[in-house]
């Protein structure tokens, strides 16, 4: 049986960084061999604890991820990297692929996209030997640069899936399904639905709002993300 893959959680976001730790947990040939919260602790963490994977953000308090990144190929380190961001600036997608970034995923994301990322950096590590021609080293890197998309729950669409989030996280304080549904132009018990699907996905938190008559209404809001 083949050694996991040793995972290093870099995210200064606790809530964030304590999800990304279980996701990785859960995929098996996986194992988080620690959690940093700043660029400075990444490092000291990598001095003494071999890793094979950083998860990384590129949002850190002390720099930049990829500062991150550069100093360590200087330093000698050759742990492969996958970003974690929610920057869509593409000239930072190619200066990360620049430096060894292998997988770039997107905030917001479910388990089941990180996932598929993982086992597909799994599948590209367990490539060896020789390849026998240019077919063979084509679908090496396939593995890498074709995900495959993650699905949505029967009864859900992309494309108010999309709506819902981007109602949610433009509205700071949070929102109730009744909010959600007056905003985006569907049913309350709708909204619910995909509010829901965001919580179970590690995306949103739910609390009961008080101070109304009657039985509280859930309240939703977006986990915190750096911009």
């Amino acid at each position: 049986m083949s050694e996991p893959i040793r995972v290093l959680v870099v995210e200064d976001d606790p809530v964030a960084a304590d999800a990304h730790r279980m996701y990785v947990g859960r995929v098996e040939g996986f194992t988080v061999t620690g959690v940093a919260h700043s660029r400075a602790e990444a490092v000291r963490i990598l001095d003494r604890t071999p890793v094979d994977l950083l998860l990384l953000d590129l949002y850190l308090p002390d720099g930049h991820g990829l500062q991150l990144v550069r100093s360590l190929r200087a330093a000698g380190h050759s742990a492969d990297v996958i970003a974690v961001t929610s920057a869509r600036d593409l000239a930072i997608v190619r200066e990360g692929v620049s430096l060894g970034v292998v997988q770039y995923v997107l905030k917001p994301f479910s388990f089941a996209t990180l996932r598929d990322r993982l086992v597909r950096y799994a599948e590209f590590r367990a490539a060896a030997g020789e390849a026998s021609g240019q077919e063979e080293v084509d679908r090496a890197l396939a593995a890498l640069r074709a995900p495959r998309p993650a699905s949505l729950p029967k009864g859900l669409s992309a494309p108010t899936l999309e709506a819902v989030t981007r109602t949610l996280r433009g509205s700071g304080t949070g929102m109730t399904a009744t909010a959600t549904a007056a905003e985006v132009g569907i049913s309350r018990i709708t909204a619910r639905r995909y509010l829901e699907h965001l919580v179970d996905t590690g995306r949103a938190v739910r609390s009961p709002q008080y101070g109304q008559v009657g039985r509280p209404e859930l309240q939703y809001r977006w986990l915190s993300e750096k911009s």
